[in-house]
């Protein structure tokens, strides 16, 4: 997506508070969406110039510690979703069966970023067999969607829209449960749901961030409401009595509840092929949408083989297309090729080297990536250290390059990611998203006059439309994906399970934890914690070309010296633009006394919790 899609689907409070953070050096607060627009106002804004408080010890822009525990650890998006999973562990499951509850959770706690209208992926370490092993759970497009249906609901730039059934894929969400479940599983299947459910019915207490992102993003739905072919299931679920719930109010959604015990009594067949599949294709055939009971039955999970490259003795591990994974491995590969650790932390130097790798990257991200099922991507020459030689010599230190190219051989969106580890030693790197702003608008009916409780995804839009391109249109097709978890090993043995949220984000956001933890020493909570970059403005998979050299944006903590280096390198500078990611981490540690121990982060920018115990 471009910036000024991403920043016309911001809400003005999110574009307020970057203001007022560029103009003074201290951390944003957002306003609370139960203020007064003179409250919210930037000449009221009584934070200007506001630092952190001092820590004794450790990196400064750190906010808290990183937690410490022996037996098993999870860093979630929302506190009750890790106690839910840690309590899940302390009950005898194992790492997938708390992903799982956690996944099921935050689709209740944190709909503004996840559901089982989504998709999900996921990296393990399985200790049982010594390995790294990963799942594709993205759904097609329905089979009855043509192209040329397709393209006569573009919209007026050419591409999909960002909202309506023209977006919405297969949920893949449900059988990635199901299938590791399967092969991981310790807990009876109904048992990791129990908690779950009764969570959904009594209800829990909004946080700050999740209050603000629900009645933004309901705003923009209503903005949007004429391609969206349903608007009254969304409102009552998500904004019942005409709102949605502000800060320190309690939601409930009871119909998730339902739909959860149908799930947890019938297993994935409930979702794909029984009852809600029924009422599925009932609902969009009331809209005029084009999901079937067929396409729901003939969805199942993909168990991959991960793309894996060594960055500086730590081989860092994602999944193939698709995702776009394979980016974070070529930010690095040319990453590689720079002393960034000579360079200096937070230097215009080493922020320039990873910009352009990134720029390069993405070129080849746009130019390539797609369904490995209809085409295929050159992946052993995009992760070559050759390659990465060549592309590395295209960076010149004096100034921006002109022009990115792919080599020869949109993108934001809402999403959690979450990271688990028991004490069998099994560490999860788990991913689930709807895509941008909860996703397609459509809240599906049950059929007994109620609702499902859950939003379907809008993963559809970042297909192209353009004959010949990788990524066009087509029936039973996966789209584009920009989620990705991310796995790191060293020398053979498990070393972190790390993600960062946010479409585009995500590669950029990858790299920058590796980096700051290989290059610079930063410990998991410091390497989150950290000031971020995100470039904007690359070549889209969509088709959409790069929009000259893009706009590099910088948290207000990157020092002042470095962004103007990087302004006379021929950067251009954006202000923070509350798209640097939702980041969790469990790292485990090898001990000179003792076993083995877990180390677990989360996210400062988010409203997360990670524990350990």
């Amino acid at each position: 997506m471009r910036r000024r899609t991403f920043l016309s689907t911001l809400p003005a409070g999110a574009v307020i508070a970057g203001a007022t953070a560029a103009v003074g050096q201290g951390a944003t607060v957002a306003a609370s969406p139960s203020r007064t627009p003179a409250q919210a106002a930037p000449s009221a804004y009584p934070y200007r110039g506001v630092g952190m408080g001092d820590r004794i010890m450790g990196a400064p822009f750190a906010g808290r510690s990183t937690v410490w525990g022996a037996r098993g650890a999870v860093a979630t998006a929302h506190p009750t979703a890790t106690l839910i999973g840690l309590d899940t562990l302390r009950r005898g499951g194992s790492a997938i069966d708390a992903a799982i509850a956690v996944n099921a959770a935050l689709g209740f706690l944190e709909p503004v970023a996840n559901g089982i209208g989504g998709d999900a992926f996921g990296l393990m370490w399985d200790p049982k067999q010594r390995k790294v092993v990963g799942f594709n759970g993205s759904g097609a497009s329905p089979r009855g969607l043509s192209l040329e249906a397709a393209r006569g609901r573009a919209n007026a730039r050419g591409y999909l829209p960002s909202y309506g059934a023209v977006t919405v894929n297969v949920p893949g969400t449900i059988d990635a449960w199901w299938q590791a479940h399967q092969r991981h599983g310790k807990l009876p299947w109904k048992d990791v749901f129990a908690p779950v459910i009764e969570l959904c019915e009594r209800g829990e207490v909004m946080p700050q961030l999740i209050a603000f992102y629900l009645e933004r993003n309901m705003a923009g739905f209503d903005r949007s409401a004429a391609i969206i072919e349903d608007n009254d299931n969304r409102k009552r679920v998500y904004a019942p009595d005409g709102r949605t719930p502000r800060v320190g109010e309690v939601f409930a959604n009871p119909d998730l509840a339902r739909t959860y015990r149908l799930i947890a009594e019938g297993g994935r067949d409930a979702f794909y092929e029984g009852p809600i599949a029924e009422a599925i294709e009932g609902y969009f055939r009331r809209i005029g949408g084009w999901m079937t009971r067929a396409d729901l039955a003939a969805h199942r999970t993909e168990w991959v083989e991960p793309l894996t490259s060594n960055y500086r003795g730590v081989d860092v591990w994602q999944l193939g297309p698709n995702t776009q994974g394979l980016s974070t491995l070529q930010i690095l590969n040319v990453c590689e090729r720079f002393d960034l650790k000579g360079l200096g932390f937070q230097s215009a130097a080493s922020i320039h080297v990873q910009a352009e790798a990134k720029r390069l990257a993405f070129e080849d991200r746009a130019r390539w990536f797609a369904d490995p099922a209809f085409s295929r991507t050159p992946v052993e020459r995009l992760i070559s250290k050759d390659y990465a030689a060549e592309r590395a010599a295209l960076i010149r230190m004096d100034r921006v390059m002109e022009r990115a190219m792919p080599g020869d051989a949109p993108t934001q969106g809402d999403t959690t990611y979450f990271s688990v580890a028991d004490a069998d030693g099994m560490m999860v790197s788990w991913i689930q998203s709807n895509y941008r702003g909860m996703g397609s608008g459509l809240v599906p009916d049950d059929g007994n006059g109620g609702t499902l409780g859950f939003m379907f995804q809008d993963r559809g839009e970042l297909f192209a439309l353009t004959d010949g391109h990788p990524n066009v249109y087509a029936p039973g097709k996966r789209p584009f994906h920009t989620i990705i978890p991310g796995l790191a090993t060293r020398d053979g043995e498990p070393w972190m399970a790390f993600g960062v949220m946010g479409g585009g984000m995500q590669p950029q956001g990858q790299a920058q934890i590796v980096i700051n933890m290989v290059d610079y020493g930063l410990d998991p909570q410091e390497a989150g914690d950290a000031p971020r970059w995100q470039h904007e403005g690359s070549s889209e998979p969509t088709g959409e070309p790069a929009e000259g050299t893009g706009v590099l944006h910088l948290e207000s903590g990157v020092p002042e010296a470095t962004k103007e280096q990087l302004r006379a390198l021929g950067w251009t500078l954006g202000p923070p633009n509350g798209g640097f990611g939702g980041y969790q981490n469990v790292m485990r540690q090898v001990n000179e006394r003792g076993p083995w121990t877990y180390g677990a982060a989360s996210e400062v920018r988010k409203d997360g919790l990670a524990l350990a115990y």
